[in-house]
């Protein structure tokens, strides 16, 4: 009788041994579970429509700045010229909904933002080409010339554009779908929100390709990368298109969510938010575009109504931030949780109290003699009185300029000190954890 062997194959055989298995990530799997749930609780959580308006806008930034932060985080490529492949996308979007609502072709509107990530790709291959030939600067220089040329563009071919009242729509074309007409804004924000999930996986996924790596490479040290074969113009040409077609999604659903699309969306104004709000979440960090993104929000909406200095406030939330922390938010929230992990974050908490109200009071006093010169230069025929935190202040008075002066000169002075000792309080922290590590790897 024959007998069958059940032994593994010797290594002369053709045999393959079996991989082992990849062990499953559960932090991970939380992380993109709480993330779906968040989506979906948050318009039942604010229910106002000025909060589902600000989620909804949210949704369509953060696939934006991520698709930014693809150039500028994980390629190290500047660009001030990014809106133009969002705001194309953004246009191609509105007509193909015209053109559907007119009856010319017919495509549903969940499927619009893939026309704006087409466009988005279509320009950006097309554009790109020419764009990343170059490095650094360079690079840097054509995207803002590009960037301007578009947006010229723009004002010289109303036919396309709109021209300075650019183009709108109506969302709500062809028959409904199980009773959903994208006509309620509840139901654009949850259109918004499945693909603000799907893309940000995406992307996040393609940050664990082979392309997503050599794209760190190149960032970091293309001189190498070139040496063990690697074309690194190719590199980024292939990152910049991928970047424009997630880019070109999120204008699409722009487009869908407003309505309207005008020349704004391709401007260099646009652009620059998106590099300086990408800058303050942590460009270093995947899910730092997506705390710039809602700063951005809050900004647009709320800060703006706040107040007419509101770009000034912005501009010096900027300059703090490159001067005190350039990794942005979300590096001052990973280096928090390391000292967490070897607890140490407790004997921080009075540094950070200390840094908190200083910088407060600093910032009042700032900013009551902002409001005071924008309240003189602007609405000085309503009368020298202003409301500022609940108090009434008075623009022609000297002892009110006076008192804002030493609230903000005290609480610099304050904050200095606060800051010197807190650093030098994070030094010696850092020491500890780093005596403790060296002490792990010995046992």
């Amino acid at each position: 009788m024959t007998s069958i062997s059940t032994s593994s194959p010797s290594s002369g055989s053709t045999g393959l041994a079996a991989a082992p298995a990849r062990p499953v990530n559960i932090g991970r799997w939380v992380v993109w579970t709480l993330y779906a749930l968040l989506l979906i609780a948050a318009p039942l959580l604010f229910r106002s429509s000025l909060a589902l308006t600000m989620l909804s806008q949210a949704g369509y930034l953060i696939i934006i700045c991520l698709s930014y932060n693809i150039l500028l985080g994980q390629g190290g490529m500047l660009s001030f010229g990014h809106a133009v492949y969002a705001g194309l996308g953004s246009f191609l979007a509105i007509h193909a909904m015209n053109l559907a609502a007119k009856g010319t072709f017919y495509i549903p509107l969940s499927l619009i933002p893939l026309v704006g990530g087409l466009s988005g790709l279509f320009f950006a291959a097309l554009l790109g080409y020419v764009t990343t030939r170059k490095a650094g600067t360079t690079f840097a220089m054509i995207t803002l010339g590009v960037g301007e040329l578009v947006f010229a563009m723009s004002l010289m071919f109303p036919e396309f554009f709109g021209g300075e009242g650019g183009i709108t729509t109506n969302r709500s074309y062809g028959k409904p779908f199980m009773g959903i007409t994208f006509g309620p804004q509840l139901q654009v924000y949850y259109l918004i929100a499945a693909y603000c999930f799907v893309c940000t996986a995406a992307m996040f996924a393609f940050t664990r390709t082979p392309l997503g790596r050599i794209l760190n490479a190149v960032r970091d040290n293309p001189e190498r990368v070139e040496f063990v074969g690697y074309n690194t113009q190719r590199v980024r040409y292939y990152a910049f298109i991928i970047a424009g077609f997630f880019a070109g999604i999120g204008g699409g659903l722009a487009a869908i969510n407003s309505e309207i699309v005008t020349a704004e969306v391709v401007s260099g104004v646009r652009s620059g938010s998106l590099l300086l709000f990408t800058f303050l979440g942590g460009a270093t960090f995947f899910f730092g575009p997506i705390i710039g993104a809602g700063l951005l929000v809050l900004a647009l909406i709320l800060l703006s109504e706040l107040t007419m200095a509101w770009l000034l406030y912005v501009g010096l939330i900027f300059l703090f931030m490159v001067m005190y922390a350039p990794g942005g938010l979300a590096s001052l929230i990973m280096m928090n949780l390391r000292l967490a992990s070897f607890g140490k974050l407790k004997a921080l908490w009075p540094g950070y109290l200390a840094l908190a109200v200083t910088a407060f009071a600093t910032l009042m006093g700032a900013a009551a003699m902002v409001e005071m010169v924008y309240h003189l230069q602007l609405n000085a025929a309503v009368g020298p009185e202003l409301k500022f935190m609940g108090l009434m202040l008075n623009a022609t008075q000297p002892i009110t300029w006076l008192a804002a002066a030493v609230v903000f000169l005290v609480g610099l002075g304050l904050f200095e000190m606060a800051r010197r000792n807190f650093r030098r309080q994070w030094s010696r922290i850092q020491d500890e954890i780093e005596t403790e590590i060296k002490r792990r790897e010995l046992l």
